[in-house]
């Protein structure tokens, strides 16, 4: 290997040379790079088809293929960083752009960073997480152990959404409704009607800055919003009476949202009654409280995930961003295990929350040993049953509660940054399969060593 050499101190001019001149080098390079080895563990071909990716006919040729659209994805949860920022690596970082399946010449580089969240937009749209999930599935599973072992837990992946109070959220339906009644008044070019959002701004803004927030103001504040988003929603249903004008669909939604929030707010105010299905954000109404019961976060706001994990990979079992009980996903967690491992399942390891009698009924009939606290009195094999349990319960604890700090803090999973439903499930999907993709391509690597040696 020559001697690195710094180019402050390179006095005479010199060429590099090209990509193209020197492509098999730079190609040989990737593959050994950990992002290679995500690229030789995917099955493109395959999932492209499972995505159903096609270019358009019409109109200019899109600047990645369907195999770069899908690479783009898992790039984003390798790298975890921003869109913006993930369009500057790739313009400078060649690695990046096979891996993405494209080769930008010298001085050109590309520059609408939209390009990201567009090509998730249209991804979200077709992801089947089943369909999916069997075509990486049928390329992992040559390089998966023990097979017809399995462990499941629950977890939440949170969304990017300010911690919601009722005081934030009452001010944020007003803030927006007063806005589009400015607009809408502009628009029609008549009189801004009377209100007193100006004061009540005034008043929200030095109860935000206060550190201690007694009662009495907060029922002062709530009550005072709860009128004056009365009075906003009342004059802008009177304009869309008299005015018949344009209403976009995106402005409806909203609405309706709106009006959903107040009448949940009244309820909770008047009554003490806590309503369900709760909006917490109108920018986010498909979001839940999700109680969790941690000492840091007793309540979470985002997707609930119920995983399996065979031999350290992961799947999605069940995704919902309604709180559900785990308990009751034991069965369809065993079914998904032999589904994607053609295997009868013989050990499955979940936590207390599943073992209840008709899951424990079901793994008795099913020969399915687990972890579960024993009922009743000790049988003959009590000693071997507690070393099995322990081992069942170990791995669960490791690997699998492991899995979820790693994907959180390693592959953008942390906070879920994308704005809608279906791009917030898609987020998650790269980021858990990006994860195993790295397993597996390791794994691939360490074989070829073995082979060779």
């Amino acid at each position: 290997m020559h001697k690195i050499r710094k180019i402050s101190q390179f006095q005479h001019t010199f060429h590099f040379q090209s990509p193209e001149e020197n492509f098999n080098n730079i190609y040989a390079q990737f593959l050994e790079s950990n992002l290679g080895k995500i690229y030789y563990a995917i099955p493109w071909q395959e999932l492209v088809k499972s995505f159903n990716i096609q270019e358009s006919a019409k109109g200019p040729d899109c600047i990645f293929t369907p195999q770069g659209k899908l690479g783009l994805m898992f790039l984003k949860h390798y790298a975890c960083c921003s869109d913006e920022k993930l369009i500057e690596q790739l313009n400078a970082n060649i690695h990046y752009q096979i891996f993405c399946d494209i080769l930008l010449s010298p001085g050109e580089s590309i520059s609408n960073f939209k390009i990201v969240s567009q090509i998730r937009c249209e991804l979200a749209e077709n992801l089947n997480i089943d369909k999916s999930q069997k075509t990486l599935s049928s390329k992992w599973i040559t390089y998966m152990q023990e097979l017809n072992q399995a462990t499941t837990d629950a977890t939440c992946y949170e969304s990017e959404v300010r911690y919601p109070t009722n005081q934030k959220l009452l001010w944020e339906c007003v803030q927006w409704s007063y806005g589009q009644l400015k607009i809408l008044c502009k628009h029609l070019k008549i009189q801004l009607p009377r209100t007193k959002y100006l004061k009540w701004k005034q008043r929200y803004f030095a109860y935000s800055r206060k550190r201690r927030k007694p009662a009495k103001d907060k029922r002062v504040l709530t009550r005072a919003l709860l009128n004056l988003l009365e009075k906003l929603n009342y004059e802008l249903n009177r304009l869309e009476q008299e005015y018949r004008f344009d209403i976009s669909k995106k402005y409806t939604n909203r609405r309706e949202v709106i009006k959903k929030a107040y009448e949940q707010q009244m309820l909770l105010f008047t009554t003490g009654e806590k309503p369900k299905n709760r909006i917490v954000s109108i920018a986010k109404s498909y979001l839940r409280p999700i109680v969790r019961g941690k000492e840091i976060k007793k309540v979470e706001f985002g997707a609930k995930v119920n995983k399996i994990q065979i031999d350290g990979i992961s799947f999605i079992e069940h995704l919902s961003f309604d709180a559900f009980h785990e308990g009751i996903r034991f069965k369809s967690s065993v079914r998904l295990s032999q589904q994607l491992t053609h295997k009868t399942l013989a050990i499955m390891g979940a936590d207390a929350v599943y073992a209840t009698n008709a899951n424990r009924r079901y793994a008795t009939k099913n020969n399915i040993r687990t972890d579960f606290c024993r009922k009743g009195r000790v049988g003959k094999h009590e000693k071997q049953r507690k070393q099995l349990a322990s081992m069942i319960t170990k791995e669960r604890a490791s690997r699998l509660e492991g899995s979820f700090g790693k994907e959180k803090e390693h592959y953008h999973l942390k906070k879920v940054k994308a704005r809608t439903q279906k791009t917030e499930i898609l987020w998650i999907f790269f980021g858990i399969h990006t994860a195993n993709a790295l397993e597996i391509g390791r794994r691939m690597a360490l074989e070829k060593l073995e082979q060779a040696a």
